[in-house]
């Protein structure tokens, strides 16, 4: 999710550096033209042609629908546009004197693109809209346009887009002794994967001055220089000009050259488990694996195929030594030089330690409690820490570090989740975060090691997944497979500096040690101040830096007026990163193609989650917490991976694993469910298959490339062509009349989602509960949909504060929740209304404390044990307080009521022959166990149900008994906050089991 997140100590905060950030320009920012390239004139049009791009709408028909600035609309649909090129149609409208438009986009039946209801705003002479992107260009130019007429030399120029990840770029050029182009020049079209092209004549020229620009003002132009190129072919990558060039798109010559040698091998020994990492080899076309070969011991060489540049070898003799060297091996067979050797000795063999094992049952049965675990309770304060920000944020003002909660302190008070009738708990991640406000766990550092901060002796990880196991209660591990910190990811790949140590930011970044590993506990040793920066900062360039600029100033300050240079903050754009593992683009549009395939932010570096190196780090990482026994993973950023690589790599994966571990029953079990975010009251998320929640519970239904960044791209345009209409359905969610159905989850992807569409529209319950079901012919099972009101991003409605619509409101959305369809969640402290209307998140800007994320622990001092689900046999101190608070009460007797009703937990559900607003009839049947459950559900209004089985229904909250004869029954409004489930009597095991609870504040 787009979560907000700390700006970085000593940023600018205007808006122009922020806009800087936004397009990479800190660490490699093109100066605009120079003097003597033409720029703009002054503007004296009366018309603009505005060209529209096709190939992801594919609509019968489409119209420009439009007001001249400070005119009148035009009557909807507007005007109809004219085909132009491939892929475009275009209108050229009048404008007066105006010097712009207003505009949106429509197929003359309904379906509208109005950039996310914010309309554009388009200027006048030749201007382009592609996927929500305004250029300035006209992308049916004849590129082979002659500015300076004459015959002779051709340049066939092609431009690397994929640094400054730009959607439209423009070759803005005149011929040696020439005119130049009008701004922005002449456009280029799409090569292939990150390559423009444009071939221009030259005339008597040999050579010509080239700049390049996106359309919008952003400029490559070589740090004001221009480029010189020569006639032929030339490609510019980098600002790196080679003339007389291959061509990039062309199919390759055989690959002869092997990749260098693997650098840094290390070997560390743990017991009798060594775990090897060294750094990426190169190669000219990628590396697809490493050979790893082990002398020692009595089994001799021993040669092991790795996919990733870690490795743990295992199983070895004990108090012996071992050496190891690694070769690197590229898809046309090549193989580098053996690397160094890295030489370890084991120690004693060590006892077995006890592994967890997942609880393995459906996991519609659970609902959950969500917990930022370093703010939910502090069981062990000598693992707190403030991190750098402690002071600046206003938390030490509190005595409130942001690493206070942990593992130990959630342990302590499992009880009282159980006690709420919580029976799974989603944690925040858990691995090794680097960062300088890291205590959410998004900040991935070490994806192999659990987070110091978070564990203590008696309280590790795997203490904590025993602990919840022990009370039968799950664990639900939130990951992330999209990005890693701005620092990199251990053991795949971490950048040796950013910036420059001056005088002016001494106070800041730490003086560089070799020796200091970082763990996020240990204090740099050299400094005795920090526990982030320590061996990343530099007073002179670094021998092997990539970055672009280091050290040259920017021309900007931070607010204490310190100057910023080039690399002194992660950018995508800056060279710092490989291509082959880390994406090199800022996101530019949230709904386009490059929201999976750029950079979030600058403390996210975006991996290349295509490359198999990148997979195989990433797959080998949760293994290892798959191995722990936790029950599911919640994926964190799903949206930004493309579902073809959820559905080829990483899900497999998971399943596999867990097959391979606990069983077939243990993996159908496993939950994973993924944050898809989309903020729009749409079915579809903005018309676009590709963003929508829905989309990743499926399996692909088309045939792509086997190299997974051309199948993305495949995948993306076919699913955008075929478009929202052409999306597969499913009666998954569906009762057949009063038919509990066997539900078909053969094209089931392995991912369910958290349904944005019932968060979205959560500021009433009504509105949640009938957008939701909308929705629901279109996910896989929607049954399995994780259903919150408010979370550690965003409250309804994307409110950037927790959810404050009283008390009666969220009593109404809870009893919603916990019989409509969907797993119900619940965000600590929300139970008591915690920081109701509080800024969710302000990062280090000001005090946790007075935030949506603050910590709870005071709420739950004291003592309390659960005697069951929803039920607590004893509790003392300020937790009996808040168990005592009236919305604890209601979710208490909810989960009691659910608990006891299998419909209510599994079921299909239907509306067929219903009155009444939020009204329902679940069923769930398994012939296996002997189960019939059937349930009718009015929340708040009154209801009546026809068409439905005589009997003897038995309402669960009341106690309520009526026979139904003929099929009808009418039910009373209960109130707001209230609701009734009258339950069929089926008798034997299948008993309406009566009145379950006692009546509380909500449910009587």
């Amino acid at each position: 999710m787009r979560r907000i997140r700390p700006r970085l100590p000593g940023r600018p905060l205007g808006p122009a550096l922020a806009a800087a950030v936004i397009l990479g320009l800190l660490t490699s920012a093109p100066e605009a033209p120079r003097t003597e390239t033409a720029v703009p004139a002054a503007a004296s049009e009366s018309t603009a042609t505005v060209f529209y791009w096709t190939k992801t709408k594919n609509w019968p028909a489409y119209n420009l629908h439009y007001a001249p600035d400070g005119g009148s609309w035009t009557t909807v649909p507007g005007t109809a546009m004219e085909a132009a090129c491939t892929d475009w149609v275009k209108r050229t409208v009048s404008l007066g004197g105006a010097s712009g438009l207003a505009a949106t986009f429509n197929d003359g039946s309904g379906v509208w693109d109005n950039n996310a209801g914010k309309n554009y705003a388009l200027g006048t002479g030749t201007i382009t809209v592609k996927d929500g992107v305004v250029a300035h260009s006209d992308p049916c130019a004849d590129t082979g346009t002659d500015p300076s007429p004459g015959e002779g030399h051709t340049a066939e120029v092609y431009y690397s887009t994929a640094t400054v990840g730009w959607t439209t770029t423009n070759l803005h050029y005149r011929p040696a002794d020439g005119v130049w182009t009008t701004v922005p020049g002449v456009g280029m079209e799409p090569a292939c994967a990150g390559w423009a092209r444009a071939s221009v004549s030259l005339g008597a020229a040999a050579s010509m001055q080239a700049a390049f620009n996106n359309g919008n003002g952003v400029w490559d132009n070589n740090n004001g220089g221009d480029y010189t190129l020569p006639a032929g072919r030339t490609t510019v990558k980098d600002r790196e000009v080679t003339a007389d060039a291959p061509d990039p798109c062309a199919d390759g010559e055989p690959d002869t050259e092997a990749p260098t040698a693997p650098a840094k091998v290390s070997a560390t020994a743990d017991g009798v488990s060594v775990l090897l990492t060294w750094e990426p080899s190169t190669d000219d076309r990628g590396v697809t694996k490493y050979q790893v070969t082990r002398t020692g011991g009595t089994r001799g060489t021993v040669v092991t195929d790795v996919g990733s540049t870690v490795f743990s070898d295992t199983g070895l003799e004990p108090k012996t030594a071992y050496s190891w060297t690694v070769r690197a091996v590229d898809a046309a067979g090549n193989v580098s030089a053996a690397s160094a050797a890295a030489t370890a000795t084991t120690g004693e063999r060590p006892t077995a330690p006890a592994t967890g094992k997942p609880l393995g049952t459906d996991p519609r049965k659970d609902p959950i409690y969500f917990v930022l675990t370093a703010r939910f309770a502090d069981g062990d304060p000598s693992n707190n820490r403030g991190g750098n920000q402690h002071g600046t944020s206003g938390n030490a003002a509190n005595d409130d570090p942001m690493f206070r909660g942990d593992f130990k302190g959630l342990i302590q008070k499992l009880d009282y989740i159980k006690g709420l009738g919580m029976s799974a708990v989603w944690i925040t991640p858990v691995v090794l975060n680097r960062s300088d406000y890291d205590y959410h766990g998004y900040h991935g550092y070490d994806f192999y090691e659990v987070d110091s901060r978070l564990e203590s002796a008696g309280a590790s990880y795997q203490d904590l997944i025993d602990a919840a196991h022990a009370k039968g209660m799950k664990i639900y591990q939130d990951v992330v497979y999209n990005h890693s910190s701005r620092w990199g990811a251990k053991g795949l790949f971490t950048p040796t500096v950013y910036g420059v140590r001056d005088a002016q930011w001494s106070w800041y970044y730490d003086e560089r040690n070799e020796g200091f590993a970082y763990d996020g506990l240990t204090v740099e040793p050299k400094s005795g101040k920090s526990y982030y920066n320590g061996d990343l900062w530099s007073t002179a360039e670094p021998s092997g830096n990539t970055c672009v600029g280091w050290g040259t100033p920017t021309g900007s300050t931070s607010p204490e007026g310190y100057r910023i240079y080039n690399c002194q903050w992660p950018s995508p754009t800056s060279g710092m990163f490989p291509k082959a593992l880390y994406h090199n683009c800022w996101i530019g549009n949230w709904e386009g193609e490059d929201s999976r395939s750029c950079w979030l932010h600058d403390d996210l570096a975006d991996f290349n989650t295509e490359n198999a190196q990148v997979q195989n780090y990433l797959i080998g990482a949760y293994d290892k917490y798959i191995d722990m026994g936790v029950d599911g993973f919640r994926v964190d950023t799903a949206v930004h991976i493309p579902r073809t690589t959820w559905n080829r790599r990483f899900l497999p994966a998971i399943h596999e694993r867990v097959t391979q571990r606990f069983g077939a029953e243990a993996a159908e079990n496993f939950f994973v469910f993924g944050e898809v975010a989309a903020f729009v009251n749409d079915k579809w998320n903005r018309g676009s298959v590709n963003h929508s929640a829905q989309f990743y519970t499926w399996k692909e239904r088309g045939e792509y490339s086997a190299d997974d960044e051309k199948a993305a791209l495949e995948m993306y345009d076919d699913e955008q062509q075929r478009g929202t209409g052409s999306q597969p359905t499913s009666t998954n969610a569906f009762l057949d009349g009063n038919r509990y159905h066997t539900p078909d989850h053969s094209r089931f992807s392995g991912m369910n989602v958290i349904d944005m569409r019932m968060h979205l529209n959560f500021g009433d319950a009504d509105n949640a509960y009938h957008n939701g079901k909308d929705s629901d012919d279109s996910y896989n099972d929607a049954t399995y949909n994780v259903v919150y009101v408010d979370s550690h991003d965003y409250g309804p409605n994307k409110s950037s504060e927790r959810y404050a619509g009283g008390t009666d409101a969220w009593a109404e959305n809870m009893s919603l929740m916990w019989t409509f369809r969907g797993i119900p969640t619940l965000y600590y402290g929300s139970e008591i209304e915690f920081q109701a209307g509080k800024r969710i998140d302000c990062g280090p800007s000001c005090p946790l404390a007075s935030t949506g994320r603050a910590y709870f622990g005071d709420h739950l001092a004291g003592d309390v044990t659960a005697s069951g689900f929803g039920t607590v046999g004893s509790a003392s101190g300020p937790v009996a307080g808040t168990l005592a608070k009236p919305l604890v009460k209601h979710v208490q007797r909810l989960n009691q009521i659910r608990r006891a009703v299998p419909a209510l937990q599994m079921g299909q559900y239907s509306t067929e022959g219903i009155s009444g607003s939020m009204a329902y009839k679940r069923r769930y049947t398994d012939a296996a166990s002997g189960t019939d459950s059937f349930a009718l559900v009015t929340v708040t209004g009154g209801a009546t149900y026809t068409g439905i089985p005589d009997g003897r229904y038995t309402d669960a909250v009341t106690g309520d008994t009526q026979v139904v004869t003929g099929g009808r029954l009418t039910v009373a409004a209960p109130g707001k906050g209230n609701l009734r489930v009258y339950v069929l009597d089926l008798g034997g095991k299948n008993a309406a089991p009566g009145k379950i609870g006692t009546a509380g504040p909500y449910l009587k």
